[in-house]
């Protein structure tokens, strides 16, 4: 299957990042490469450092940007680990950061990655190949507790635990093997007439599962604030979210890196010695347009973040 990714709120985020054609940017989910491509064919004697830690996303990038191939850097990673690999390689400072937390469309439309509920599989929903922890493991090895807190947590899952028991029961008789097997354990456990109100009743489950394979928000606050002191003065940087939970996270951590102190509001005399990084140029974050919105469903629920180095 051909690596398809239409990338959300594309000219928002080239103008947030304010490119310079000397610049360094890192690209911290490369994914399909549609803001790589843009923001790399603006630089002239800049760099782009591309982060994925789906091979197969630096696999099809890497073909689609082969004539930008000198003015790219490539790392198979978590973006969570950028801080070392650009260590690594020597660089200190850079003049944007682009983040997407979203799922591309090839990892939720290749049946055989194992994210989709509308299609057969086996579970998996790894972004990263190479890691051991899958959707089978979670969903087969996890407590019925585990499993519960995880759909409430990244979910957001109001019948948690009637689907955590139900998945628990099931699973003694057999294991889960498949998408479909769990996607029907999950809407059985809805009363037949909430059943399919407010969308397909799985992916919330679905959402959560995939969160705790990947990690998804784990470190992701600590991981932005430390990104943030990378930047360069008047850097930017951007992040997309595509749920509510991330984008609180995006939010707290831009609102941390702005605050000039973190004292008790009735202590007479500053001693956290905390000093405002950045400024938030995002009052309110940015929405797609209805033009975008009847070109791509997916960018319904995305949200775009920007903050300027101090």
């Amino acid at each position: 299957m051909e690596f398809k990714h239409i990338p959300v709120l594309l000219n928002e985020c080239i103008e947030g990042l304010d490119i310079k054609p000397e610049g360094i940017y890192v690209d911290c989910t490369l994914g399909g490469a549609g803001h790589s491509s843009k923001i790399v064919e603006k630089l002239t004697t800049g760099k782009l450092i591309a982060v994925d830690k789906d091979e197969d996303a630096l696999k099809a990038a890497k073909e689609r940007l082969k004539e930008y191939s000198d003015k790219i850097i490539f790392i198979h990673d978590d973006f969570k680990n950028t801080i070392m690999n650009l260590d690594k390689i020597g660089i200190e400072k850079v003049d944007g950061i682009l983040i997407d937390l979203g799922v591309s469309s090839y990892q939720l439309d290749n049946a055989e990655r194992g994210f989709s509920y509308n299609q057969d599989a086996r579970l998996d929903m790894r972004m990263d190949q190479s890691q051991s922890l899958s959707a089978y493991e979670v969903v087969n090895n996890y407590s019925e507790k585990e499993i519960s807190d995880i759909l409430w947590m990244y979910g957001e899952e109001k019948l948690s635990r009637k689907i955590a028991y139900n998945i628990v029961k099931n699973r003694e008789k057999a294991p889960i093997e498949t998408t479909l097997q769990l996607a029907e354990i999950i809407i059985n456990s809805y009363p037949a007439k909430l059943r399919w109100k407010g969308g397909n009743p799985c992916k919330r489950s679905f959402q959560a599962i995939r969160i705790e394979v990947n990690g998804e928000l784990r470190g992701l606050k600590e991981a932005i604030e430390e990104l943030a002191l990378r930047l360069k003065v008047d850097g930017r940087m951007c992040v997309i979210t595509f749920h509510s939970l991330e984008d609180r996270i995006v939010k707290q951590a831009f609102q941390y890196l702005e605050k000039d102190c973190i004292c008790p509001p009735n202590q007479p005399i500053c001693t956290c010695n905390k000093r405002s990084e950045v400024k938030i140029l995002t009052k309110h974050p940015i929405v797609a347009s209805q033009t975008e919105l009847e070109e791509n469903t997916r960018s319904q629920s995305a949200k775009l973040r920007i903050i300027n180095r101090k």
